[in-house]
């Protein structure tokens, strides 16, 4: 079944977050090195939920329904 706009934006949103969640796990644990990584992951992550955002806005794509 083919993954509606909406769900695919919200997955990469979850990703930054499950990232950002990890990098604070680590922070917390003093492995700064992690964190620093995972925290370069979730901004990367981030980023790319933007463009695809930015992307289908201006493509004027109506939600697909799946």
């Amino acid at each position: 079944m083919p993954q509606s706009n909406h769900d695919r934006a919200a997955e990469l949103h979850n990703l930054a977050a499950h990232a950002h969640a990890a990098a604070a796990t680590a922070h917390g644990k003093g492995d700064h090195l992690t964190a620093r990584e995972l925290t370069r992951q979730a901004h990367e992550h981030s980023v790319n939920a933007q463009k695809y955002v930015e992307e289908l806005h201006h493509e004027g794509a109506a939600p697909s329904k799946g």
